[in-house]
C-alpha cells in the first residue's frame, strides 16, 4: 500500500480553481503521491497560484506554447514515475480517501482499471445535487461504445498497462486513453462517490454544442483511433445512443440533505 500514484493534471487559465484542486490531493489519506502539473502556457495567475504550494510532492510544468491538452497529458504521462496513474483536472476535486479506497478496491480484486462515481457541482463549489455512474464492468467493445469514466476519478496500473501516449486532439483526450488501455484490461466501477466535477465552467474545454460533440467523436475514431470513414461514423452514431442511456441509467438526483 505504498507504491507512488503519479497524479495527471493539466491546468489551462485555472487560477481560480486550482488551488482546491491541489489541497484536495494534499489532504489525501495515501501520502505517497506525485502531482505533475503541465500548464498549458497560461495567461492568469495559475503559475503563482501553484508556486505558493512548497511541497516536493508537486511538479509543476509548463507548455512553451499553448499546446492542448492531450499534448500537456501526454507530456505529464512521460514524467509519471508511479505503479498508479491517477488524473484529475485543474478544478475538479477529490473525496479525501479517494486514492486509499481506490487503491484498496484494485489491489483486493486484481484488477488494473478502475473509476469511481462522481457528483457534479457549479462553478461556486455548490452540489448540483446530481451523481454520475456507470456499468460496473467496461470492456473494450463497451469502451467504445461510450466514455464511460470521468476522467477524475479513473486510475491504472502502469505496471501493467505500461505508457500510454495519444494522438494530439483537442477534445476527447481523456477517451482516447481509455481506449488504449481497454486494448490491454477491462475497467471496473467503485460504487462510491469520491469526486466532485465542475460542470459548465467557462472556459471549459468540455463545454460543447451538440454538432461540435458529434464532429469530436467522429475525429477521435478516425483520427486517434485509425478506423476507416464507415467504422468511425458507426462508432460516432453508438456514442449518441449510449450517451442518451448514461444520462436515463447513470445519470441520478441525490437527496438535498445528503
Amino acid at each position: 500500500m505504498d507504491e507512488l500514484v503519479s497524479i495527471i493534471m493539466p491546468s489551462y487559465n485555472t487560477g481560480s480553481f486550482i488551488a482546491d484542486s491541489i489541497n484536495s490531493v494534499l489532504n489525501q489519506t495515501y501520502k505517497n503521491w506525485e502531482l505533475i502539473i503541465v500548464d498549458d502556457f497560461s495567461n492568469d495567475n495559475t503559475e503563482d497560484i501553484v508556486s505558493s504550494f512548497k511541497d516536493s510532492r508537486i511538479k509543476f510544468l509548463k507548455n512553451e506554447c499553448n499546446s492542448g491538452a492531450a499534448f500537456s497529458r501526454n507530456r505529464a504521462l512521460r514524467e509519471a514515475k508511479g505503479r498508479w496513474i491517477a488524473f484529475l483536472d485543474s478544478d475538479d476535486l477529490w473525496s479525501f480517501d479517494k486514492l486509499e479506497k481506490q487503491i484498496n478496491f484494485m489491489t483486493a480484486n486484481g484488477y488494473h482499471f478502475s473509476y469511481t462515481k462522481y457528483e457534479e457541482i457549479d462553478e461556486e463549489s455548490n452540489s448540483l445535487f446530481i451523481v454520475i455512474s456507470g456499468p460496473k464492468k467496461i470492456t473494450e467493445h463497451g469502451m467504445r461504445n461510450y466514455c464511460w469514466p470521468g476522467c477524475l476519478t479513473v486510475m491504472y496500473d502502469a505496471n501493467f498497462i505500461g505508457l500510454i501516449q495519444i494522438a494530439n486532439i483537442k477534445k476527447n483526450n481523456d477517451y482516447a486513453m481509455w481506449l488504449k488501455a481497454c486494448k490491454k484490461t477491462d475497467c471496473f466501477l467503485l460504487d462510491e462517490v469520491l469526486g466532485k466535477y465542475r460542470k459548465g465552467r467557462s472556459g471549459s474545454i468540455s463545454n460543447h454544442s451538440y454538432l461540435s460533440m458529434i464532429k469530436w467523436h467522429y475525429r477521435l475514431f478516425k483520427y486517434a483511433e485509425n478506423e476507416n470513414f464507415f467504422i468511425a461514423i458507426y462508432h460516432t452514431i453508438g456514442n449518441l445512443f449510449y450517451g442518451v442511456l448514461k444520462k436515463k441509467r447513470y445519470k441520478k438526483k441525490i437527496n438535498r440533505r445528503k
